[in-house]
């Protein structure tokens, strides 16, 4: 019989946990670790939404559009300004008197004249109020829409965070079955070559069958090594989602259970498009559509403005306006100002419709949406249930992989079974077993997958 294969379980770690989905950060951890970080698996959410840096970026977001906000509020309150001036003239404006100007006696030749005081000053307010602005009012009442929008960022950046962190949390408490199952194939190798050897040194098997044994065994270990290495790229990763340093150290408290992976899901298609953050996102951004349309047509209408201004004037041949007893004259105004639009080069015409193409653009994106969402929901939900019926195969086919093992073991034993047959059974073992952890991997991202696609995450 021909020997089989082996198939080694630090390919399901490579390929299907951290390299593959994340290759976030590489590395290895220092050995000495600053901090412990004890969390269970809301905990790690709890301190990526404070730490991450895409959730940090999006609260900022939302800041700025607060500012934003109190910037277009200020449009529709008064402009209130003072002015303080003084002027020096170096020479003073003259006025030319025409010659005869007065009549018989005046001079022959025309004369220039200063009526200009050498220094003045001012002093006074302004006013300026809207009184109609229809873009300013249409700003006003997208305020809180352009804020949810904002929020509504939020909710998506930490929705995606959730989904990284579970799947890695949760594939590094799956990491520990895999350890353990890879100690338990180890313990179990090293004593087949160990029994192999000591039947070759009685000539009852041959020097190649322990080679075999040997190889098998150290494939093992290699596994093993390189397990516990993607392990170690694991925790990394999980530390730069949640925004812990490199060098710190975490405790993942935890428990995973099988049975957890069934439970609570609800599997008979009742879902709404609004559960989902990008939908919701995405209906803010028709509200914002609507808006737009809606500041464009404003910018036809007229505008009206109130304008108001007191001032204080003085002015004499010698500087002397911060004493007492100086004359200050006063005036000041009332007055209203209308700008009626009549022709900008077609500018409004061309802003306007490119807003209705916009927000046409939202609605063929939400009904797209829509579509995908049905899709997504329909194929996670077969995802999630192939990969339960799998796990439960694989673990059925791993228990009775290991049985055959142990009853091929003891008739080798025995003498009963070959050498060839005990490394075959290891062999299927393996295998069984690296199905069983790739099934597990794979339900816990079909369960998470599932539950965004619902938006339940």
């Amino acid at each position: 019989m021909k020997d089989k294969k082996p198939f080694y379980m630090n390919k399901i770690f490579c390929n299907r946990v951290f390299l593959s989905l994340f290759g976030i950060i590489g590395g290895m951890a220092f050995a000495g670790a600053q901090t412990i970080h004890t969390l269970s698996v809301q905990e790690a959410l709890e301190l990526a939404k404070k730490n991450n840096i895409t959730v940090k970026t999006a609260r900022t977001n939302l800041q700025i559009q607060e500012q934003v906000n109190k910037s277009v509020t200020a449009d529709a309150l008064p402009t209130v300004s003072g002015i303080v001036s003084s002027t020096a003239y170096v020479q003073t404006p003259v006025s030319i008197i025409p010659k005869d100007a007065f009549g018989p006696g005046a001079p022959a030749e025309p004369q220039a004249v200063s009526f200009t005081p050498k220094y003045n000053a001012t002093a006074g307010v302004t006013l300026k109020q809207t009184l109609f602005d229809g873009q300013v009012f249409v700003g006003l009442k997208a305020r809180s829409t352009a804020l949810d929008y904002s929020m509504k960022e939020i909710d998506l950046a930490v929705e995606n965070l959730s989904v990284n962190v579970y799947k890695v949390y949760y594939q590094l408490l799956v990491s520990k079955t895999q350890v353990m199952l890879l100690d338990a194939d180890i313990a179990r190798a090293a004593k087949l070559l160990n029994d192999t050897r000591i039947m070759n040194e009685n000539g009852f098997a041959e020097k190649l069958d322990v080679d075999k044994a040997q190889v098998q065994l150290a494939n093992l270990e290699t596994a093993r090594q390189n397990t516990e290495t993607n392990i170690i790229n694991g925790y990394l990763s999980l530390k730069y989602l949640i925004g812990v340093p490199a060098a710190d150290s975490l405790v993942l408290t935890t428990e995973f259970k099988e049975e957890d992976l069934k439970g609570g899901i609800p599997m008979d298609l009742q879902y709404r498009y609004e559960d989902r953050y990008d939908y919701q996102h995405l209906q803010i951004s028709g509200k914002l559509g609507e808006y737009d349309i809606k500041r464009y047509k404003a910018v036809y209408y007229p505008t009206l403005d109130l304008n108001g201004a007191f001032f204080k004037n003085a002015y004499n041949n010698t500087y002397d306006f911060l004493t007492t007893g100086g004359t200050w004259y006063s005036n000041s105004y009332l007055g209203l100002s209308v700008n009626v639009p009549i022709f900008s080069g077609f500018s409004k015409n061309a802003n306007l419709k490119k807003a209705r193409l916009n927000y046409t653009l939202i609605k063929d994106q939400m009904e797209n949406l829509k579509q995908n969402i049905d899709l997504e929901v329909r194929q996670a939900r077969n995802n999630f249930l192939n990969a339960m019926k799998t796990m439960d195969n694989q673990k059925e086919n791993t228990d009775l992989a290991e049985s055959v093992y142990n009853q091929t073991k003891k008739k080798f034993e025995s003498g009963l079974a070959s050498n060839t047959d005990v490394t075959n059974a290891q062999t299927d073992l393996i295998q069984a077993q690296t199905n069983y952890i790739n099934a597990l991997y794979t339900s816990i991202i079909a369960k998470v997958d599932y539950l965004k696609a619902i938006g339940k995450i």
